[in-house]
């Protein structure tokens, strides 16, 4: 069931044409699910914009390829149309079990019996389309090419010398976009900016369906997208299995507004799943928490673009980090991480308060950490035990002016010669780290939490 959308590296439109797909899609009222492959959360976010689903997020690092498998086949179970976007390059992974495209479009391709879908960025070339189709269809015999779109094509001229060329191909031409500046999306330093942040949506959505009705070959498109065309091949495994949820339900409060959103679905559906209640609500505009809440999830996301109205909410700051004092447990996630230290520095050299549970300050800097690391658990939280090894992800621009005395995890990366280092805060019944993690791999993490803020409750 469904397809892949793939580029033929990163920055070719394929976020963009996935969009477009998605909007006439669901334009015709269709039952669609999209996917995203990696650890990305602002692409899904506006995947969910359009559909009125949660996008589920394929990454096989985080969790393992038969938690890859059984995501895919729940939710796309009675759909319409399922669609994945891609990650950077089709065949761009990270070298892991002797595979130098772990984790890579091409790879969830093979895990899941899809057929791809290649853009291509046309705007500088012409005859060479051809080389790089052949290409692209011939590395890997595992993964189906179904097809290409080509993206920012000039003129009807340049359109005819791409068709010439590929015409000895048996590759099909599934889409055509041309250039077209008034469909870019904005962007920022960690990628496109969330859907919260700007203006109404649907009337851009509206625009890229239309132009999506004239630009595929819905012909050819529509049997890759409908359910008989390739659910033969997608594995069914058994769902995860639950324990027996706690005596006491809590309340976890989870931030939720224009400064905290990074979240995986399927976190949330985990901790619903072992029996807390989720009460959403806002550092920038909500004074307090949630009565009777039991415990706190605070994602990531852009404290260092609102720092000044979180500053400013001084009354949330204050409820928050008495709370904290009194022992409710508390998980924060990059973002949230930087909200609970004593201040935020700007790139400007601006310094915010923050929420001050934490000895340190976040100061922002130009250089990116980002990559996959693999964590040992050092010492315990409400969310970890001493021992527990998995993977995670960091990916942000700042860092901290005061390391942790007893550091949280050893994290390394997926390179042999990583060396090891310190990450993340546990104090006071409070887990804080810049390392983001999707539970669905490692479901004993919102067990224990779901745990922790149960016997917080039971003890309040």
């Amino acid at each position: 069931m469904g397809l892949i959308i793939a580029g033929e590296r990163s920055g070719v439109g394929k976020t963009t044409i996935t969009l477009a797909l998605l909007s006439f899609l669901a334009r015709q009222r269709e039952r669609v699910q999209s996917f995203k492959v990696g650890p990305d959360y602002i692409d899904p976010m506006f995947h969910r914009e359009i559909t009125r689903r949660p996008c589920r997020n394929l990454d096989p690092v985080l969790t393992s390829p038969e938690y890859v498998q059984t995501c895919y086949s729940r939710h796309s179970r009675g759909m319409d149309a399922v669609v994945v976007e891609g990650v950077m390059g089709l065949f761009d992974g990270v070298p892991l079990q002797e595979n130098t495209a772990y984790a890579s479009t091409a790879h969830i391709a093979k895990l899941l019996h899809l057929p791809v879908v290649l853009v291509i960025d046309c705007s500088r070339l012409s005859g060479s389309v051809a080389a790089i189709v052949q290409g692209y269809a011939t590395l890997d015999p595992a993964v189906t090419l179904a097809g290409v779109v080509l993206n920012r094509v000039g003129s009807d001229r340049h359109l005819t010398l791409l068709q010439n060329a590929l015409e000895s191909r048996s590759i099909p031409i599934l889409g055509v976009f041309y250039r077209n500046p008034a469909i870019s999306l904005p962007d920022r330093h960690l990628g496109l900016i969330p859907t919260d942040e700007l203006s109404p949506l649907h009337p851009f959505f509206d625009q890229l369906a239309d132009l999506a009705q004239t630009s595929f070959n819905w012909e050819k498109l529509t049997p890759l997208l409908s359910p008989s065309s390739v659910e033969q091949g997608t594995k069914n495994p058994p769902p995860i299995t639950k324990n027996q949820k706690p005596t006491t339900n809590p309340r976890i409060a989870v931030a939720k507004d224009q400064a905290f959103n990074f979240y995986y679905q399927d976190n949330l559906d985990l901790l619903q799943d072992y029996g807390a209640e989720l009460v959403f609500w806002s550092p920038l505009t909500d004074t307090t928490l949630p009565p009777n809440t039991h415990g706190l999830y605070l994602g990531g996301g852009f404290p260092e673009i609102f720092a000044e109205a979180l500053e400013a909410n001084e009354t949330a700051r204050s409820s928050l980090y008495h709370a904290i004092q009194d022992g409710l447990p508390t998980y924060g996630e990059c973002g949230g991480l930087m909200y609970l230290c004593n201040a935020l520095v700007d790139l400007n050299g601006d310094s915010w308060n923050m929420v001050g549970s934490l000895p340190t300050t976040t100061q922002m800097q130009k250089r990116l950490t980002l990559g996959y690391r693999h964590a040992t658990v050092k010492e315990p939280s409400p969310v970890v035990q001493v021992g527990q090894r998995f993977w995670g992800h960091e990916f942000h621009h700042s860092t901290l002016t005061q390391p942790p005395q007893i550091p949280l995890y050893s994290l390394t990366s997926y390179r042999p010669d990583s060396p090891q280092y310190a990450e993340g805060w546990t104090l006071n019944n409070v887990h804080a780290s810049y390392l983001h993690l999707h539970w669905g791999g490692i479901p004993t993490l919102p067990q224990q939490f779901v745990a922790t803020c149960g016997q917080f409750a039971s003890s309040n």
